[in-house]
């Protein structure tokens, strides 16, 4: 549920998993999703509007009643962000996080659910926000599942980027053993790792179209008009919209605004959609669909692939 372009279902293709069936609001992110895995099975559908029985019933055209399966996802979490002052829990976007619980409970009533999957902000553990996120945990244990919660640094499994987000896993009562988090000892890599001794990218222009873009189709950025980009005079600690990131440090989150791209170590302009890419953790080959301003927001919202596929390979040699 909620797959954007589909970094979370990366990790689990990666680790064995066969996704049956992935729906985003965003008709650019299902392309994206399905240009890049394996299944291709991503369809555009507003998951609010739909429902849980109308996300059922899509469902029941593609596996079969009576299957063993997981469901994963990571719901908006815009109203949960410790990044949005205002945030609040009458939040209607905070209303996601609970379809997804009643999906899961629908999902249940025809199918073997051996476990569920929710990512999320670290502010759903806030006071402010404390009701909601035990109703969640309290909705999982309702509908027959051990819950588990836990938070995980992406920096910590070899994504360059300082990324914490709040993993729950729901694991079906019928296993009796205890479900531990994966733990990595990865090196941690650094910006120069990632993106070191890349060609300069291509400036944003109307009309400009991927096969345009020489070195990657997401080999782009947007102009550096701003006055600061000739003084230089950035620091990681700036506001969202003219943060630096450093050489020989991991990433600061990737967590954009519109077109808000964190700045080049290099200080002359902003971070390409392509190295932000991967300093989330996508795979060079990888390809994002969509206009500039879609791409921005696809990366933002995506789970970095190698803690989905730690967290996949975890549950699978858990259940198996």
């Amino acid at each position: 549920m909620f797959c954007g372009a589909g970094g979370l279902d990366l990790g689990f293709e990666q680790a064995g998993y066969n996704i049956a069936v992935a729906i985003d609001y965003c008709e650019q992110s299902v392309g994206t999703h399905n240009l890049n895995l394996k299944s291709t099975t991503a369809i555009t559908a507003d998951i609010e509007e739909l429902g849980a029985r109308g996300v059922a019933e899509i469902i029941y055209e593609a596996v079969p009643k009576g299957t063993k399966i997981g469901i994963i996802g990571g719901p908006p979490c815009q109203g949960f962000s410790t990044a949005n002052v205002n945030s609040n829990a009458a939040d209607p976007r905070n209303n996601l996080a609970k379809i997804y619980m009643e999906i899961v409970g629908q999902l249940c009533k025809t199918y073997i659910v051996e476990f569920v999957l929710m990512e999320n902000v670290t502010g759903l553990r806030s006071d402010k926000h404390r009701s909601t996120f035990n109703e969640l945990q309290n909705n999982l244990k309702n509908h027959g599942f051990d819950t588990y919660v836990s938070e995980l640094n992406s920096a910590q499994f070899g994504v360059p980027q300082k990324r914490k987000r709040i993993f729950f896993v729901g694991i079906s009562s019928r296993h009796s053993s205890v479900f531990t988090f994966p733990t990595s000892k990865a090196k941690q890599r650094t910006v120069r790792d990632a993106i070191d001794q890349f060609p300069e990218p291509v400036f944003f222009k109307r009309g400009l179209k991927p096969e345009d873009i020489p070195f990657h189709p997401n080999h782009w950025t947007m102009q550096p008009k701003s006055s600061k980009f000739k003084e230089k005079k950035f620091n990681n600690r700036a506001s969202r919209c003219f943060r630096i990131v450093e050489w020989d440090k991991p990433s600061n989150t990737i967590a954009f605004g519109n077109r808000e791209i964190f700045v080049h170590p290099n200080g002359n302009r902003r971070l390409s959609i392509y190295e932000s890419m991967l300093l989330q953790g996508f795979p060079k080959y990888f390809q994002i669909m969509g206009t500039l301003s879609s791409q921005v927001t696809q990366v933002s919202n995506a789970v970095p692939p190698p803690v989905a596929k730690a967290l996949a390979s975890r549950i699978k040699t858990y259940l198996t």
